[in-house]
Parts: C-alpha cells; structure tokens; sequence
C-alpha cells in the first residue's frame, strides 16, 4: 500500500514572531501564546503535550499527556511512576516535551530534566480528579500487558465496591513530574517555509540567552 503525500501543501500566514516583540523570560512567552491559543481553540484540548523519554531498550518514544501547570520552575503533569516513561525517567530525567498548536501554526519544543514533585502536591491534585480517575489510576498497571478489556474492567467493578463510602487516597506509585527547561525554542509557521525559530537556552548563571535559529 502507498500514498504519495509530496503534492500536500500549506502557506503558513497566521502570524510572525520577532526578537523586539517578546519578552527576554520564555516563560512568559509561553504563558502569552497558551492564553492565545486558548482563545482560539477553546473547546479543545490547548493543553496536550508529547513527553518524549528515552526508554530502558536504548530507543526513544514520544507519548502526548495532559499539562496540569506551568510555573516559573517548568512544566508539570501526572503519571503512574512505575509506568514506561516512569521507569525511563528514573534512569535518566532528560526529557523532551513539546506542544503543536495547528489553529496558530506555532511549536513549542522544551529540553529539561524531570523530577517528582513532592508527595502533597501529588495529594492536592489527586484529590481533584473526579471518582472515576482516582479508582483509574488505582486500577492500571499502567504499561503492562493485560489478558483483555473485560480483565480491566472488572478490576474496575470490584474496586468501585471496595471503595463505596471510603475516601480514595493517591497510592504511592502514581504523582507529579515536574520538567525544569534548560531550553525553549518557539516556532511560528511563516510563508514560502522560511518559518521563525527563537530559541532561549539557560546559561551557567541561570540567565536566558535567546538566538535565532534558520528554518
């Protein structure tokens, strides 16, 4: 079977990023153009993300997650920690995470190292999840090879009446990665593929150094 996708083609014009128009911190670029894209695209899911880790056989695999906060130290989101990417960022934390928002043509692509946020962080945000996502997160083994759909579920079914009228704590296993960027290189789509590339790196003084990068 093939298809022949070389006649595809698309003009990027939505919008133009330059060095005098954004701020020297890439952390407040990125909070700029996710409120942006946000309005653009509001019943959609702005904040997706692949996380891409490098696994225990040597070869690297990307996996889209959900992005539950950002700050001014990186970028959190939640896992089971005995999952694939758990056991891949354990051996080593350097990680690659980045966003695609079509409706804006921009990229964000960030190189950072994770690290467990601590365990009553972890607490606060499970506690949020609703019902359903709680007794999920208890169910899977996230990453392991299950006989069926139906094993899963009726894992499910005892667990919902295990748990009728008792509070639902975060097990251990599962919690919050928080991703330090070391670098952040913002893409936005231009005509003719000549596309805007800045990149900010940090520095040994932990200053931001911002460059141009050529399509």
């Amino acid at each position: 079977m093939e298809k022949d996708l070389g006649s595809y083609r698309k003009s990027y014009e939505k919008s133009m990023l330059l060095e005098s128009e954004v701020s020297e911190n890439p952390m407040q670029l990125f909070q700029t153009w996710f409120y942006e894209v946000e309005k653009m695209e509001a019943s959609d899911e702005v904040n997706a993300m692949s996380v891409s880790t490098l696994g225990l056989d040597g070869f690297p695999k990307t996996r889209v997650v959900l992005l539950k906060e950002y700050t001014h130290e990186g970028f959190i989101f939640y896992t089971n920690y005995q999952s694939e990417k758990g056991k891949a960022i354990a051996q080593n934390p350097n990680v690659c995470i980045s966003f695609f928002w079509q409706v804006a043509e921009r990229q964000v692509i960030i190189k950072g190292k994770a690290e467990k946020i601590s365990p009553n962080k972890s607490d606060g945000y499970f506690d949020s999840r609703p019902e359903g996502s709680r007794l999920g997160a208890i169910v899977s083994d996230q990453s392991q090879v299950i006989p069926s759909r139906e094993f899963l579920e009726t894992k499910l079914n005892e667990l919902e009446a295990e748990y009728t009228n008792r509070e639902i704590k975060r097990p251990d296993y599962w919690g919050g990665y928080l991703v330090r960027p070391v670098e952040i290189e913002f893409w936005q789509g231009r005509t003719n593929r000549l596309h805007d590339r800045l990149r900010y790196t940090l520095d040994a003084n932990f200053d931001w150094i911002m460059e141009r990068l050529a399509p």
